[in-house]
């Protein structure tokens, strides 16, 4: 049956509290509008200018160049009027972008808006400004156009500073205007709804409740608490709770029920990620995406359901001496999460645009590729809005599948719940610190319950309670971020915590073709090539892989080489694919909490060695665009201008019989040769690159066959401790090599079983 309602009714945003942004002064928030209209700017024909501080005018003869220009660029019929407006809106005007600023900057460590804070105090006088641009005039009081050649003097900088503050600039402006533009979605059609939206069924949880009026803790009683929702958690509470033991699953995030999802491009981040949908490393060239909601990332990822490579399987096996993973029983783990959600594949997945193009290409070049499983119980699922939240609960998340299971089988449940510590037996030897000879025994967890407001939501004024949980068993299912941040907090010292930190970098290639494609629909990723998985010989190299065009996602990895050129680029946005250069990292970093607001931070640099697995990537996607007919293919990459095709691509199929002077050149193509070349030498040459973006995050409590070596034992306990499990990818030995999720399920299958049994021994 067709719903009834248009669209998802989303949760919507808090207010900001009187004060927010009190971080910056006045003149501080001046300096950086000033440079984010710089960034996005209002662009006008000179005779229609008004302002040269607020808009950048161009000759009436090239404005009208440009739009006839933008016209023929794209296959939509757009009006003038529509592209003359797009063009001349600013960001600054728009109280839902200024919002979006100060939500996103007020979620920045202290630390961090301190320096922001002195750079912005500086440009805003004439030593600082003299220093930092050239100019002695103060960055906020100059005309629009010198602002934009201030960032692409900094772009291109031989120091630092300049490039780190381009960075910071520019990102802010590309990803808030994205999420926030109405015009932009006018000219490029996108919607914040799916074609055909139906919401799915309406899980009913029946989550905890707690008076809040009262003072004392509250206490719960069960056997086995979780901590965490998604997919480690999920299948530890369906395992569990059907062996016959009382669960108790705890998440600090909320449910978000079908037909609120999917949410807008800035509520996603606020509602369902972690940090407001990014997490920064410290010293800003990763960029995190974790999710933190009912469900985990579970809830956010994009359906891609790989087993672990066997290689990956032989190395944790013999590197590590855990042989439970060349065993039938980890294939039967593997196994039972794929019959469960299930996993189909080949003819059974319909691929998308992007998707066929790699498939396309990778024949044509000899590379090994093939559709994606996907974990949508056989439906076809064409979605490509599922990272902000899967409406038609076809995606057989945690949300979905495991955690619903655990509830049949009288599984418990509690949202909001943010674990302050793990809670141990004080009595006797059991009390000792680990690594002192004894082994302390967890007996549950402490927390903060944040109950939703008044009307049922999470966006008004909600009131919390202190809870107490006793139990026999704790599983933390936290995710790789957060389970270190957990036991270091519980007091627990192992070096190993939140070290071995593994992430995939990624990095983006795009491809511009002819044909209006609309790549917001369809499944996220469709197909994969596997032909440079082992660069190596030691099992490091790159997955290649359709990617997600949710603007925000995409749009914000194009280089900015100037204003009106991003506008442009944006405009063709119905015309893009992408793809993704994912690598399977050698080399690590690490997650801590800040000392001072014992927030999470990343320490994490991408090694010469694993940037040098993402170009090759980057080089082979570049082929596959060329050999498929993509008119325009830009690698993302400051310093490197897009190959734009002098002449039509070469049909997949000849039209006519060929004649030998007219065989393709394909990728021998001297024009092209010479493009590639660019890429090789930023390869070569250390390039100043944007930041890497990572989706899987695994390896902070790994996996051990001895204590000195990891977090947990073969078995997932916490080494020195009873009672106490991780089961999440933050016990992967090393990096998966695929997507995690998969892995993650099968190795928590294998943890919960575990558990159950120890469980199962009356005393």
């Amino acid at each position: 049956m067709a719903s009834s309602v248009s669209g998802p009714t989303p949760p919507g945003l808090p207010p900001l509290p009187p004060g927010h942004g009190d971080y910056f002064t006045e003149t501080q928030w001046c300096v950086l509008m000033s440079l984010l209209d710089a960034t996005v700017p209002s662009i006008t024909a000179v005779s229609d200018r008004k302002d040269d501080k607020t808009q950048l005018g161009i000759t009436d003869a090239e404005f009208k160049e440009i739009v006839t220009k933008a016209q023929a660029s794209v296959v939509k019929k757009l009006a003038v009027e529509d592209i003359t407006a797009y063009l001349a809106e600013s960001p600054s005007n728009d109280p839902a972008f200024c919002r979006a600023v100060r939500r996103v900057l007020g979620n920045v460590p202290p630390s961090a808006q301190k320096r922001l804070g002195g750079v912005l105090s500086a440009l805003s006088t004439r030593p600082g400004s003299l220093l930092l641009t050239g100019y002695a005039t103060p960055i906020q009081d100059q005309p629009l156009h010198i602002r934009e050649s201030i960032l692409r003097s900094w772009s291109s900088s031989w120091f630092g500073t300049p490039r780190t503050l381009y960075k910071i600039f520019t990102a802010i402006a590309k990803v808030l205007w994205l999420q926030t533009s109405p015009l932009f979605r006018t000219v490029t059609g996108y919607p914040d709804v799916p074609i055909n939206w139906n919401p799915g069924p309406t899980e009913d949880f029946g989550f905890l409740q707690f008076d809040t009026s009262v003072s004392e803790p509250a206490t719960v009683d069960t056997d086995v608490v979780i901590i965490g929702s998604g997919c480690g958690g999920g299948v530890c509470a369906k395992v569990l709770a059907e062996a016959g033991h009382r669960v108790l699953v705890v998440d600090k995030g909320y449910y978000f029920n079908p037909s609120q999802l999917p949410m807008p491009m800035e509520q996603s981040g606020f509602h369902l990620f972690e940090n407001n949908g990014l997490v920064n490393s410290v010293d800003g060239s990763l960029n995190t995406v974790a999710g933190s909601c009912w469900g985990g990332g579970g809830s956010v990822n994009w359906s891609v359901s790989l087993q672990t490579p066997g290689y990956v399987r032989k190395e944790w096996s013999e590197q590590h001496g855990l042989p439970f993973f060349e065993s039938a029983e980890f294939q039967n783990c593997l196994d039972r999460v794929y019959e469960f959600m299930g996993v189909v594949s080949g003819d059974k997945v319909r691929t998308t645009y992007r998707g066929q193009k790699l498939l396309e290409g990778s024949r044509k070049l000899g590379y090994e590729a093939h559709v994606c499983p996907q974990n949508n119980g056989g439906k076809e699922h064409w979605c490509g809005h599922c990272p902000l939240g899967c409406g038609s609960a076809e995606k057989q998340g945690p949300a979905v599948s495991w955690l619903p299971a655990a509830a049949k089988k009288g599984a418990t449940f509690m949202e909001g719940f943010s674990v302050d510590k793990i809670l141990w037996d004080e009595s006797s030897s059991s009390s000792s610190w680990f690594g002192s000879g004894g082994k302390k025994k967890a007996v549950g967890v402490e927390g903060t319950w944040t109950a939703r407001d008044t009307n049922g939501g999470v966006i008004g004024e909600r009131q919390t309670r202190k809870v107490v949980i006793k139990a026999k068993k704790v599983i933390v299912s936290a995710g790789t971020l957060n389970s270190p941040l957990i036991l270091h907090r519980s007091g627990l010292n192992n070096h190993h915590i939140g070290r071995n930190l593994h992430v995939h970098p990624v990095k983006f290639i795009g491809a511009y073709y002819e044909d209006d494609v609309n790549p917001w629909e369809g499944g996220v990723i469709t197909t994969i090539c596997t032909a440079f998985e082992n660069l190596d010989g030691q099992g490091h190299g790159v997955k290649l892989e359709d990617t997600c065009m949710l603007p925000h996602s995409i749009l914000s990895q194009v280089p900015w080489r100037g204003a009106l050129s991003w506008k442009l680029s944006c405009l063709r946005y119905p015309q893009l694919s992408a793809w993704l250069s994912l690598s399977r990292d050698r080399d690590t970093g690490r997650v801590y909490a800040d000392p001072v607001t014992g927030k999470l931070c990343i320490e994490y640099t991408i090694s010469s060695f694993d940037a040098s697995l993402n170009f090759e990537g980057i080089i082979a996607l570049a082929k596959i665009a060329y050999v498929t007919g993509a008119s325009e293919i830009d690698p993302f990459l400051p310093g490197v201008e897009p190959f734009v095709r002098s002449s039509p691509g070469t049909p997949s199929i000849p039209t006519e019989e060929a004649k030998e002077e007219d065989y393709d050149k394909g990728v021998k193509d001297p024009l092209f040769e010479k493009w590639l070349s660019t890429l090789l030498h930023q390869r070569d040459n250390a390039p100043i690159c944007p930041p890497y973006i990572s989706a899987h995050q695994m390896s902070t409590c790994r996996m051990s066959s001895k204590p000195e070596n990891g977090v947990v034992d073969p078995k997932g306990k916490v080494w020195g401790t009873e009672g106490l499990y991780v089961a999440d990818a933050s016990v992967f030995p090393s990096a998966s090599g695929v997507n995690p999720m998969v892995t993650n399920m099968a190795i928590a299958d294998w943890i919960a079983n575990g558990v159950a049994r120890d469980l199962g021994k009356k005393t």
